[in-house]
């Protein structure tokens, strides 16, 4: 992508968050009788106090995992929506690795998550392989794929690891499986590390490895990859276990955080799809994927402040989030402009050329 587009996109991507808080405001004005004191809390609420800036970075980390691994498929154009389920599998396996194995304090964690990663790639496998050996659209048999997850963690929950004591949940996890906890007084954890770390292993995945130029090669023109000599199985199977390591991976440091102590999933926690949204303000680039993570739960963060403190909804922020999606994807949005600053750095190198 040359400078200009790069601009372009930075530009855009700017408008269509501003374009969206402005009719989200607007929103607010219409149906609030107190729409000041309600914006002023879902902008400023999450720096009122250590305990919603914790917030903000505690709802920013599963974020990452899953905007990561949909990166990663989407941009090998493997349009693979069971990163959801695949979080939800990480987060029983590691349950039940810290559960049964009882192992000890850093190895028990070590273990689980590995155990959760696995189990996330043999998971997203499933639709490649039927993509594959039948022709199925990976869209739809993941989208199924992540109601057999649910249901099936369900099923082990309550006949495996429930604590008929306390409902729908596991036993109480042991301490030692618990990953630390970095400051005192918030719930954030060692995960955020491991997420930016698999932000970072993303982008070089994607950018700086071999095998990433061919799962973009083959996103942006499957034909000319296969006739350029790339083994488009490879990339489906590739892309969509890695995305499915990531997702698992994800879901057992969101189970092992101090913010549970048991498994009690009983429905999907939306984290895949939320994965489209930061995949979506990434551009496909794992290592935006922080920065998008830490905007939506900021947004999120202040919404929830602004609900509790006013008589606004949190349905705004669904609002917001659908605007911002419309006006990313939206290729005629700002299209003008775009071409503009095309045209302005044709010429800047024409004339470079031309004084040469």
């Amino acid at each position: 992508m040359n400078s200009s587009a790069k601009k372009f996109e930075i530009i855009r991507m700017f408008f269509a968050i501003v374009i969206a808080l402005l009719v989200s405001f607007l929103l607010i004005f219409c149906v609030s009788d107190q729409p000041v004191e309600a914006i002023v809390a879902l902008v400023t609420g999450p720096l009122r106090s250590k305990r919603n800036l914790a917030n903000v970075v505690e709802s920013m980390i599963p974020l990452i995992f899953t905007g990561t691994a949909v990166c990663i498929m989407f941009s090998a154009n493997q349009i693979n929506l069971a990163t959801e389920g695949a979080f939800h599998l990480g987060g029983l396996v590691a349950a039940v690795c810290a559960l049964q194995l009882g192992l000890p304090a850093g190895l028990s964690p070590a273990v689980a998550l590995l155990c959760a990663a696995a189990a996330g790639a043999l998971f997203t496998a499933v639709p490649a392989v039927l993509k594959i050996k039948t022709g199925s659209s990976e869209m739809v048999s993941s989208l199924m794929m992540n109601y057999i997850s649910l249901w099936f963690c369900t099923y082990i929950l309550m006949h495996f690891i429930n604590d008929s004591a306390v409902g729908s949940a596991s036993y109480k996890l042991p301490g030692e499986s618990e990953l630390m906890t970095l400051f005192r007084g918030t719930r954030i954890h060692v995960g955020i590390f491991i997420a930016l770390a698999v932000a970072v292993f993303g982008y070089i995945f994607l950018y700086k490895t071999k095998i990433g130029y061919e799962l973009r090669l083959a996103g942006e023109n499957e034909k000319f990859a296969k006739y350029s000599g790339i083994n488009i199985v490879k990339v489906i199977v590739i892309s969509q276990m890695v995305g499915g390591i990531i997702g698992g991976l994800g879901g057992g440091v969101e189970l092992l955080s101090p913010i549970y102590n048991r498994f009690s999933w009983t429905d999907l926690l939306g984290y895949g799809w939320d994965a489209i949204i930061i995949c979506t303000l990434a551009k496909k680039n794992p290592l935006k994927t922080p920065l998008a993570a830490l905007f939506l739960a900021y947004l999120r963060v202040g919404a929830s402040i602004m609900s509790r403190s006013t008589d606004v909804t949190l349905e705004i922020v669904q609002v917001t989030q659908g605007i911002i999606i419309l006006l990313a994807v939206a290729e005629q949005f700002l299209s003008r402009t775009k071409h503009k600053m095309i045209a302005r750095e044709a010429k800047a190198a024409l004339k470079e050329e031309e004084a040469a």
